[in-house]
Parts: C-alpha cells; structure tokens; sequence
C-alpha cells in the first residue's frame, strides 16, 4: 500500500520541471545551482536596504562571486553527508554520489575549493564581517539544519531556516561594513517565509521522508496540522512583508503599493491549500508561488531604491498634504 501512495505522489521532477528537462554534469549537480539564484537575489535585497546602494561594480561582483561559492560549498557539502540516505530513495538514489558518478573525494574537494575560494573573494573584495557571515550560513546549513535539526526534529527548517535567512546580512554587511535594520528585517522576513514554503514541497514528497524515516511535519503530523501551520506562517510572512515600508531608506511608499498583490495572491495560495490540506495542485502551486514571492520582494526593494519610486514617493506625500482636515 506504501508503494502505491509513493508511486502515486508527484516527484521532484515533477514539482520542479526544469529539474527534467536539464541534465547536469556531476560535479555541477551536487553544488545544487538552482538554489543559488534566490540567494543572491536576498543578497541584493539586503544591499538595497541600506544607505550604501548601489554598490560599486567590483564590490557587487565580488559578494554575489563570493556568496554563490559559499553555497556551492554548502550544496556539495549536504550531498556528501546525505549520500547514503540518499542511496536508500528512489527519487534520490541516481544523483551523482550515491549512483556513483562523482566519488565522494572529488566533492570534498571541490568544497573545500569553493570555500576558500568564496572566503579570499570576500575578504579581498568585500570585508571580513560579510565574508564571516557567508561562512555562518553555509555552517548553518551543513551542521545546524542538515546534520543536527533535519533527522530529529518537525521542526527542522523553523530553526534551520536562518541559513537560507543569512545572505541577506551579507548584503548589507557588504554595501556598509555592519548589518542595520533593514538586513534584520530582511532576514526575518526569509525566516518567517521558509516554513510555509518547505512544507509546502514536504506535503508532495512526505511518502519520501517516510520511507527514510525524516520526520518531516507532514510525516509526524498530516496534511491537516502541516496546512494550519503553513497559514500562520503564510499570514505572517504577509504581515512581517509590511515593515518593509519603513525598513526602507527611500521608496517605501512605492514599495508599499506594489506589495499588495504579492500578498494577495500568497494568501489566496495558503488559504485554498488550508481548505483541501490533501490537494496535491494546492501544494505545488503554494510551493511555485512562494518562489516568485520571495523574488518578487526582492525585486520591489530593488525597483523602490530608484529615482522613479523616490519620485512617486514624493508625489503622494504630497497630494495627502494637500487633503482637506476634516
């Protein structure tokens, strides 16, 4: 009867259709590239916070350069110490390391290589706190969540979530040399989204974690419990998004406006998986959505640092000024 909910249940392949269509070689598919392009997006988001934007070309070049071997490392990193649990799932069990197509040597190595690489890119090019930071997050990741949290506890990526939360810090170590309140609130922000996001793809692979013995919540719990959950981190996520209005240096307004369909559509995503918590198209979609949220937000932060949104700020301050007192 397991075997036939498992074979029923979408794959990653599935869930993720790019994952289909490309084949990577080896040594790339253990660094998991396709993680890296959130990364850096919060990593901009959290420069684009502070009063050091935008920064030079050479300093931008060299944190994004910087962050995105830190993550390679910490991608070979978790596939060289998940590879025998890997080895026991069908989903998993062709990757590069358990199928045999990369020995384990050669990763190491190849971590070992990012991670330093990463750490003289940043503190050559950056400074030291942001290169410390990034070496934090991609510890985080490996030891917190991988190897600590994930194999004991429902509530694995509550609290090793801030790995995924640390680039933001690195941005705005970057762009000033400390990590005010805009990259705090960032990182927040990245913490409270995590859940609701994770849970989502756990919803569509629990029978994975199941077989390996990960108590994922949807494991331990059911779809029941993981949907509730997932809409208090949802609304949350909603109602901590609105701070970014006055996280901002400049463009709070804009970015304040342009917000509201981001929520809207993450509420409607959340709410219809809360009404029918066994809908697989439910999850996937919440799972889909919530990517493009995250890339969304961090784009309004870009976009709300220009002259065009410090312009319209200017302008709607004005008209309410103009209003009649009552």
């Amino acid at each position: 009867m397991a075997e036939a909910i498992s074979a029923a249940l979408p794959t990653r392949d599935q869930v993720v259709p790019s994952r289909k269509r490309i084949k990577l070689p080896p040594w790339l598919e253990v660094a998991k590239p396709r993680l890296i392009p959130l990364l850096l997006a919060t990593t901009l988001g959290g420069m684009a916070l502070t009063e050091g934007w935008p920064l030079s070309s050479p300093r931008l070049v060299c944190t994004l350069g910087g962050g995105a071997l830190a993550s390679a490392a910490a991608g070979v990193l978790n596939c060289l110490w998940e590879q025998d649990l890997d080895g026991r799932m069908a989903r998993t069990s062709g990757r590069a390391l358990p199928s045999g197509r990369l020995s384990p040597t050669s990763a190491f190595i190849g971590a070992i290589t990012c991670t330093l690489a990463a750490a003289m890119l940043l503190v050559s090019g950056v400074n030291c706190l942001a290169a410390g930071l990034s070496l934090l997050g991609l510890c985080s990741y490996v030891l917190l969540y991988t190897a600590l949290l994930k194999p004991r506890t429902t509530q694995n990526i509550v609290i090793g979530g801030v790995a995924g939360a640390i680039p933001p810090l690195v941005g705005a170590a970057a762009a000033t040399g400390h990590v005010g309140l805009g990259g705090w609130w960032l990182f927040a922000l990245v913490m409270v989204w995590t859940p609701a996001h994770f849970w989502a793809l756990a919803l569509l692979l629990k029978e994975d974690y199941r077989a390996v013995g990960i108590p994922m919540l949807p494991v331990i719990k059911g779809p029941v419990v993981t949907a509730r959950a997932i809409r208090r981190y949802g609304w949350a996520t909603v109602l901590l998004s609105g701070f970014g209005v006055l996280a901002l240096p400049t463009g709070g307004v804009f970015y304040g406006m342009m917000l509201l369909p981001f929520n809207g559509r993450l509420i409607q995503m959340v709410q219809r998986l809360s009404k029918d918590p066994d809908s697989l198209t439910a999850a996937k979609g919440l799972f889909r959505w919530s990517i493009l949220y995250l890339f969304g937000i961090c784009l309004l932060l870009i976009l709300s640092r220009t002259d065009l949104a410090s312009s319209f700020d200017q302008q709607v301050m004005s008209a309410l000024q103009q209003l009649p007192i009552v």
